[in-house]
């Protein structure tokens, strides 16, 4: 979603007047987060407590269509890990119910939430000079979204939706329907200040935040209980209705530590409180997803972070099937080995290993050393970082255990020295 400080700034009676105008679900009240592309291929969540995701399909810029490669394995990652997952289109039409019409075609059939979950639309920019046509297109795709099956939600920040949208008929014919953004500042902001909560009628979801913690993630919160649509009774493994996505995340769900094996894509529980050192886990590891590239007893070793954790303290994202993001192999380097030499086994050359390890020097690897090759469409495993405020090339380079060469060089970037807090770092 995109990042911007709102200030209508209300008390907290305006909240309970607000949240108590729709029906009472087990939802009010829990807090969630929404992911695009870049939160990877199995988002992240902010923290134990978070129940909800909202994942972005894809949407239409004024007609031409960018999908989000990520949106399956996102849902997929939610529903594994027991959360709601819900669906949101990224709807700059205009006032054009021509351009609604081609995204709702487009995307409606490839919606991997279960039916009644959210689908929302995201209407942020690219608004036409004629306000009730902006509506017009507004409401057409949500009815187009209540005849598919789901719920229609509509997401923008008051100022916008007060100078482009007729929002009062948005709610009048889909009441208690808007998620609306307003943000008090950049700071880390772990639950909702509703000092500065948009004083709208209607508003079901408020994402307070694009900086639940720190490096950027947006917060939001169900004040209505709307996030419980789809999962009856708050089961979140148990979706009414089931898709891929869904299938994929239930069995991921159910997996015993006894059963991850190499290969797979899982998270280290948000409850888990050291590496099999013994040394502390930090709480920006618990916030991504990792490769098992071994596994030796009830321990295994993670990708990146190159560390070993207790089985019982990661949850499967995926099953190794098909929302795998590519084949990976994994060679512990033994004496006498060369890049070339593990390259030609699995294939490919030294220089994609070199890419893929972030090794600046091929020449020098060590005994025991975790070499990694992920075939597919691009050879690579697509990871990001947010840069944080305090952050430098250096002190990233040493947190993901890369090269700050190889950062400079997969990112493109021409001055090491400048790097800014909000940037998306490929590595």
């Amino acid at each position: 979603m995109k990042k911007l400080i709102k200030k209508a700034a209300i008390g907290m009676v305006a909240f309970f007047v607000v949240a108590a105008s729709g029906p009472v679900f087990a939802a009010v009240g829990d807090q969630g987060v929404d992911w695009s592309k870049y939160n990877g291929d199995y988002g992240n969540f902010g923290y134990d407590h978070d129940k909800f995701a909202i994942a972005q399909i894809g949407g239409t810029y004024g007609g031409s269509f960018v999908d989000q490669a990520t949106y399956s394995t996102q849902v997929a990652s939610a529903i594994a890990q027991g959360k709601r997952a819900h669906t949101y289109i990224w709807y700059q039409v205009g006032g054009s119910q021509e351009i609604a019409k081609a995204a709702l075609d487009r995307y409606l059939p490839k919606i991997q939430t279960p039916k009644n979950s959210i689908v929302a639309l995201d209407y942020e920019s690219g608004a036409s000079g004629d306000k009730q046509a902006n509506t017009d297109a507004i409401l057409y795709g949500m009815r187009r979204v209540k005849a598919a099956g789901y719920t229609p939600m509509y997401y923008s920040y008051k100022p916008y939706t007060l100078a482009n949208v007729n929002y009062k008929q948005i709610i009048k014919e889909f009441p208690n329907s808007l998620w609306i953004a307003a943000y008090p500042n950049y700071e880390v902001t772990p639950v909702p200040n509703y000092s500065f909560f948009p004083s709208m009628d209607g508003i079901s979801v408020f994402q307070f935040t694009s900086t639940y913690v720190a490096g950027g993630l947006d917060g939001n919160v169900d004040l209505t209980g709307i996030t419980d649509k789809g999962y009856e009774d708050g089961n979140a493994t148990k979706p009414d209705t089931d898709t891929p996505a869904t299938d994929e995340g239930q069995d991921a769900n159910e997996v015993t530590p006894n059963e991850i094996q190499e290969g797979m894509t899982v998270t280290i529980k948000f409850s888990a409180t050291n590496y099999s050192t013994g040394q502390a886990i930090p709480k920006w590891v618990k916030e991504n997803s990792y490769k098992v590239l071994q596994k030796s007893g009830n321990k295994v070793l993670l990708d990146n972070i190159m560390s070993w954790v207790a089985a019982s303290d990661v949850q499967a994202l995926d099953t190794g099937g098909s929302n795998s993001t590519g084949n990976t192999q994994t060679h512990i380097v033994q004496s006498g080995d060369t890049l070339s030499g593990i390259a030609s086994n699995w294939g490919t050359n030294w220089q994609e290993l070199a890419r893929q390890n972030s090794l600046s020097n091929p020449n020098m690897i060590y005994i025991g050393q975790v070499i990694r090759f992920t075939g597919g469409q691009s050879g690579a495993t697509s990871r990001t970082y947010t840069v944080r405020a305090g952050d430098n090339l250096s002190s990233i380079a040493s947190r993901l255990e890369t090269t700050i060469q190889s950062l400079v060089s997969m990112n493109s970037i021409s001055n090491p020295n400048l790097i800014y807090a909000g940037q998306t770092l490929n590595y």
